[in-house]
Formats: C-alpha cells, structure tokens, sequence
C-alpha cells in the first residue's frame, strides 16, 4: 500500500499535467488569399518542467487539420513535440454571434405563439358571443327537471323572450365586445407583422453565418517539453476556407491637370467562424489551390475506327490555368508637414499605404492599420496605395450608330507594378460616372476609362444621296452608289482629340464588288501606316481628328457596288 501510494500520486499529477486547462489565446494575424485565409493565434503560457499540453479551444470546425503549425519563443527551453486536433459535437452553438441570433429567433418565436394564443382565445370568444345573440332571436327551451308535481312526458318548457330592455342591453354589450375583439385582432396582426420582419432579417444573418460551424468545433492540442521553467509565447496557425479577397479600384479623372489620382483597395469578405479583431491583416496574390506544377499532358493517340456499341464516353478531365502574379501596389505621394504651416490649413486626405512584399511567384500586401472583419461574409474595404497616373483624354464616335460623342481617358499605367484585375468605380473630377471593370495592366501598357456623352462635340451622320444605273454595254450589270456626309464640331473652349468611325460593305462574293470612292485613295493609310484615315479589313474606316476650339470639319463617305443582273446581293441598306 505504501508502494502504490507516490506511484499513483505520480500517476495522477501526469494525467492533469496532460488535461491541462484551455489557455486564452487571441487572433493576432490573417493572410488572406483569393480563395482562403491562414489564421495565427497567440498565447502566452507558464511552463514548468517535464511534459506539458496547450489546448486551444473553440477553432472553426472547418479548419484544415494538414496546416496546423505551431511556433513560438520565450524563456523556457522548450521543444514541440506533436500538433493533434480533434471534432467536438455539442449540443449548444459554439459561435456566440450564431448562438445569440438563434437565442432571439427562438424568444421572437415564442411571442408568435403567445400571439397565436390570444388569437385563439378571441375567436372564441368572438364566437361565443354571436351564438348568444343568434339564441336571443327565438325561444329559448330551459330544461326543467321531473318531479311529482310535473309531467314526465315535459321535461323542457320554453322561456320567455327577452324584454326590449334586455335586448338592448345585450345587443350594445355585444357591439362593445365584438369591437375590442377586432381592434386587438388588428394590433395583433401589426405585432405580428412586426416579429416577421425581424425574424426575417435574422434568418438572413444566420445564414450568413451557417458557414461559420454549427454546432461544433474543433480543439487543437500541442504537447511541450520543457527543460525548466519559464513562460513561452506560442503562436498557431492553421488555414481555413470561406475566405477571400478581390481588388477593387476608385479612378478619378482630373480633367485640368491630364491626370488620373488611381485608388487601390483589397475587399476582404469571410465567413470562416470567428470574427477578425484588431488583427494584422495581409493580402496575398498567391493561389493554393492551383497547385505548384502545371498539368500534365495524357496520350493522344490516333487510330483506325472500328465499329463497336456505343458506349458513355469518359473524357479526361483538362485544367486551365491562367495564373497572374500581379499585385496592384503603388506608390502614394507621402504628406510632409511644415513646421511652419498652421493648424487652419487645408490638407487633402491620403489613402493608407501596404508594405509591398515580392515573392517569387506571388506577391503579399500587408495593411499598415489593425483591421476587423466580421465573419458573416460583408465585405471589408482596406486601402493598398493610391497613384498619380498620365492620361490623355480622347473622343470616340460610330455616328452610324449613335450620333454622340463618348469621352474616353486613355491612361497609360507609370507605375513600376501591374494592376490586378478587378470592379473600378470611374469619376469625372467628382462625378461618378460609371462602375466598370479593370483587366490585369502591366507597367506601360495602357487602358481606357469611359466617360460617358460630351455634349461639348456635335456629331452629325447624313445619307446625301443613293442612286442605282445599269452598267455593261448590253446593261447586263447595276452598280448602287452610296454617299454620306459626316459632320463634327468641337463647340467645347479647348482642343479635342476624336476618332470618328465608319464603315464600307465587305464582299464575300467575286462577282459582287464594292469599290471606296471617297476618301481618295491617297488619303488613306493603313494599321502599319497610319495616316489621319485608316481602312481596316473589316471594312470600318477611321478618322483621327485634331479639332481647335469652335472647329468643323465635314467628312465624306462615297462607294459603289456593282454586281451582274443574275446575282442578288443581300445586306443592302
């Protein structure tokens, strides 16, 4: 006995060395990427000497256990010696915001049965009352007991009818209860109405927090040998999916200066399970989920044919990968204040600016500010950089199709990065005029912002005439001759540059030919040859026109088709 004693008090002292209590850890840093997010959490614990267990509790129940990862540094020598993780199912919600939102669906429904109630017992009573006056109509039998005194064979006698007084008096109780009844039925219904708004506006949020685990979670536990004592700060980070980033960018054309102040954003959106507080939040180009190698090629044979059953055809499974390491960072002008300036000065705000990090294959921004993302999937806007890029303004019209003219800011990128594909909000000074999109510009390249009608440039498209005549010396031919008139002014108190465009039919028959008549031939050049007319092969010709303030100029368009009289050419207009 005196043995088992200190060898079961050993015993005893491991097992609670081993279970030991869930430390407080917080959620210090978030990577995100455009598909997933990987989570650092860090805790400060004491270790004394020998073996020990950190338990973290409460992670997403979608955690990837393959990711787990464990850290850290401090006075205790210690060494990691394993990462497990387990499912616990509970009976409760783990999540405290998907937990108070069931917690208020369920009172809300209790209020609707409360109402339903009450809607029950005033329908009864409602029908109670009716049937009282539909009785004070005609006689009322009042059953009468046997006796001696009293035939067996009448055991009912009929009442008397009520008097006038008592009708009256029944009738305006009547008129009194059926009108509470209905005007408590209607606030009934209004306080209902009530609860369903907000049990559907619940319901939304719920939903948007299913995501985030349900009724269960995961517990990761690290085991530590420690070789004395001291405290040890850990950090453990594990990946997650429901996470994502996309960038999004503000462009705003500054018409005096010939310039365009560029706005770059990462819109951050995640329903992993837990809310992001105050974290240190990155955004990362890199895509996991495409792998590290590219696909692989299978056989492709080709042989003779030979009939057989038709079977279901099973076709290899063939991935495209496009994949853009680009990062939309770029350089803010910096805000310097003079000791001299005042306090009443007026200074432009600047976007925060990311820490650029290039990788090989990817690049990472870290936001400079602690950020919060909530987990129910709204998105969060966080600033990356702000730019000053060249543009050169431009006007674009098809007067054919519309006679407008469209203003569009050709942009050319000065910046040492590439910027990524994404949403692009476009303003003229500080006029929004357009949510478009932005495709992946690298450093040079350039892209067109549009703007919208001016309606500073006149544009005008005039069919001057169309006559047909027979052609051949025995009239065995006709030829159509077209002739247009295009008009445009530069009413505007600056220079304008616009590209106006047209078109000439293409044949796709031999014997039917058209024929440009003007412009002449001399006036016209080509993609490689660019002159102020350029003819294209699709038949679309371009006029590149520099108007002066209050200039205008007048653009003929003249061809011909010919074609024998046994052919009958469509797409004439």
């Amino acid at each position: 006995m005196k043995t088992l004693l200190p060898l079961s008090l050993g015993l005893l002292l491991s097992a609670c060395r081993l279970s030991a209590a869930p430390v407080d850890s917080l959620i210090s840093a978030v990577t995100v990427y455009p598909d997933r997010a990987v989570v650092t959490r860090t805790a400060t614990v004491d270790l004394a000497a020998g073996t020990q267990e950190i338990v973290f509790e409460n992670l997403p129940s979608a955690l990837v256990d393959q990711s787990l990862q464990v850290s850290g540094q401090g006075t205790a020598q210690a060494t990691f010696l394993d990462v497990s993780s387990r499912q616990n199912y509970v009976a409760f919600t783990p999540n405290e915001r998907v937990k108070a939102i069931e917690d208020e669906l369920r009172g809300l429904q209790q209020q609707v049965r409360v109402l339903d109630d009450r809607t029950a017992l005033l329908k009864e009573e409602g029908a109670f009352i009716r049937r009282l006056l539909q009785s004070s109509s005609g006689p009322i039998s009042i059953p009468v007991q046997a006796g001696p005194a009293r035939e067996a064979s009448s055991p009912n006698r009929p009442a008397p009818r009520p008097t006038l007084e008592e009708l009256q008096k029944l009738y305006g109780y009547a008129d009194e209860a059926l009108g509470r009844i209905a005007a408590e039925q209607q606030s009934i219904d209004i306080q209902r109405e009530d609860l369903q708004i907000k049990k559907t506006a619940l319901e939304k949020q719920l939903n948007d927090l299913r995501g985030a685990g349900g009724r269960s979670y995961k517990t990761v536990m690290v085991r530590v040998a420690s070789a004395g004592g001291g405290n040890l700060e850990i950090a453990l980070a594990y990946t997650v999916p429901n996470a994502s980033w996309t960038p999004a960018y503000d462009a705003r054309v500054l018409s005096n200066d010939h310039a365009v102040a560029l706005s770059c954003f990462g819109v951050v959106r995640q329903k992993t399970g837990e809310d992001w507080k105050d974290v240190a939040l990155t955004l990362s180009t890199a895509r996991p989920s495409l792998g590290g190698a590219p696909p692989s090629l299978a056989p492709w044979t080709v042989d003779v044919a030979h009939p057989r059953p038709v079977e279901q055809a099973v076709r290899e499974p063939r991935l495209e990968v496009a994949m853009k390491s680009a990062i939309g960072g770029l350089t803010a002008p910096s805000v310097v204040m003079n000791a001299a300036e005042t306090d009443d000065q007026i200074h432009e705000a600047q976007l925060a600016t990311a820490v650029l990090n290039m990788q090989a294959t990817s690049a990472s921004l870290k936001i400079p500010v602690a950020t919060t993302v909530p987990c129910d999937n709204s998105p969060q806007k966080a600033p990356i950089t702000q730019a000053r890029l060249e543009s050169r303004s431009e006007y674009s019209s098809v007067p054919k199709r519309l006679q407008a003219a469209f203003l569009t800011a050709k942009v050319t990128n000065s910046s040492d990065f590439p910027l990524l594909a994404g949403a692009m909000n476009v303003f003229l000074d500080s006029t929004f005029v357009a949510a478009s999109s932005l495709r992946t510009v690298m450093p040079g390249e350039k892209f067109d912002l549009a703007l919208g009608v001016d309606e500073g440039i006149g544009v005008k498209h005039k069919r001057v005439n169309r006559f047909t005549e027979d052609t051949g010396i025995t009239n065995s031919g006709k030829r159509i001759t077209y002739d247009f008139l295009l008009t445009v002014q530069n009413n505007k108190k600056t220079a304008a540059r616009i590209v106006f465009a047209d078109q000439i039919p293409v044949s796709r028959n031999e014997k039917i030919v058209v024929k440009l008549l003007l412009p002449a031939a001399g006036e016209i050049g080509t993609p490689e040859k660019p002159k102020e007319i350029v003819r294209e092969v699709d038949g679309t010709i371009k006029w590149t026109l520099n108007l002066k303030p209050g200039e205008k100029r007048e653009l003929p368009l003249k061809f011909s088709i010919e074609y024998p009289n046994d052919v009958i050419p469509t797409g004439l207009e």
